[in-house]
């Protein structure tokens, strides 16, 4: 594409000359611009890719990949959906569950709580729940001992600890229309666990899943079983997959961890996408800089594209040179930030405590917030996207500075020189 002529004139005029210093520094501070939009880009991608992943693991840590919950009233064949989803190749872990509505009181003090029936053995093949105990284990929660595990929030929200007793109301309807009447059952709290989610550290609270079916009147049935896959990213495909093996599956309704917690995904990629287009116009603002460095190199360079012109050089050569000097500009400004992004990116959790030990402060302090350090997940395909935003916004800084350097006029730029 480019000619060794317009390679060596354009290379030429991106030597720094002393007669004019300040096309020299506005060329550096174009190409730096670049550079620091490029790497900021990155890095914050990267950070916000190490949320997502923290808020999925999280999120994963109490609650299945997948769940399969009958379509009205209770599963009474659970043994056998348990067997044949133990049966699918991909299926790691599967366990039953009872949910419920319910009240929590303590004295006069009063909270909202899910009332999730857990069996103590079967539990561990789907959560991680375990992990997160700070007081007691769920293996307390035994049938019959009418014993309950609570998140942390939920338990200072009662004022209770392990040992105390806290009672249960669970609505039970009637037979008459809009007749409530509320099943009550004393709790002794065995165990306080601490997820970092308010969702579940306010609100859930963990029983034996034959207290919680007595309660809701299930008897042998549970309200539904929890699957757990190797992969899972493969889950939505999976319960697919054992969906389609059911005998009566329209008995059921099949739902994965995406479907239930779309909302917090989805915020995260608008926030992603917002983040991402604000910065590129960051680094847009920086290419215009490429422009005016332009079009000041075309003003001071018109007699000698005069010269050039009589000499023969075609106007496509002209905007040839000029584009070859701005895409140095910007592609090197664009590498360089490519570099740093994926340092920094990398090494974040070294350079922020550092910086915060440097200036006196913590972003994240443990007291407000349960993740203390910025976590970082550096994905090729966002350097590649960056990469090749940066490459072409500085393609097209260079048409109209090229273009108006091919249309100067041999005779026009000569007659004062």
């Amino acid at each position: 594409m480019f000619q060794a002529l317009e390679i060596f004139i354009g290379l030429r005029y991106l030597r720094p000359r002393q007669q004019n210093r300040f096309v020299s520094f506005i060329t550096l501070a174009s190409m730096i611009g670049v550079a620091l939009g490029v790497a900021a880009l990155i890095v914050v991608l990267s950070v916000m890719n190490g949320f997502e992943n923290e808020l999925r693991g999280r999120l994963l840590s109490m609650t299945s990949h997948a769940t399969v919950a009958a379509a009205r009233g209770g599963i009474s064949e659970w043994r056998e959906l348990i067997a044949s989803a133990q049966r699918q190749q991909d299926v790691v872990g599967a366990a039953p569950y009872v949910q419920l509505q319910g009240m929590l009181a303590n004295g006069s003090a009063l909270n909202g709580a899910l009332v999730r029936g857990i069996n103590p053995r079967l539990e561990k093949t789907v959560d991680r729940v375990g992990d997160f105990m700070v007081q007691g284990t769920l293996d307390e929660l035994q049938t019959a001992g009418y014993n309950m595990v609570l998140g942390r929030l939920l338990a200072l929200r009662l004022g209770v600890d392990v040992g105390d007793r806290v009672t249960l109301l669970v609505p039970q309807t009637g037979l008459t229309a809009g007749d409530i009447r509320p099943r009550t059952r004393r709790f002794t709290v065995s165990g306080i666990f601490e997820a970092g989610l308010q969702e579940h550290d306010g609100s859930l609270a963990l029983v034996n899943i034959d207290d919680a079916a007595t309660l809701a009147g299930l008897g042998d049935s549970v309200t539904g079983i929890r699957l757990q896959f190797d992969d899972v990213f493969g889950a939505p495909a999976g319960i697919k997959t054992f969906a389609g093996g059911l005998a009566g599956a329209d008995r059921y309704r099949f739902s994965d961890w995406t479907v239930e917690n779309a909302s917090y995904f989805r915020a995260i990629r608008i926030e992603k996408t917002m983040m991402s287009i604000i910065l590129l116009l960051v680094v847009a603002v920086a290419v215009f800089n490429i422009v005016a460095t332009l079009m000041m190199v075309v003003t001071e360079k018109r007699p000698e594209i005069a010269i050039l012109r009589t000499m023969g050089l075609r106007p496509e050569s002209v905007v040839r040179i000029f584009m070859l000097q701005g895409l140095v500009i910007g592609w090197l400004g664009a590498l360089s930030g490519v570099v740093l992004g994926i340092l920094l990116a990398l090494n974040i959790g070294v350079i922020m405590p550092k910086l915060e030990a440097l200036f006196g402060f913590q972003i994240m302090p443990s007291d407000v917030y349960y993740i203390t350090q910025l976590p970082s997940d550096l994905h090729a395909a966002d350097v590649i996207f960056i990469a090749v935003a940066a490459l072409v916004l500085s393609a097209l800084a260079t048409v109209f500075p090229s273009r108006r350097a091919a249309r100067v006029e041999p005779a026009e730029a000569l007659r004062y020189d």
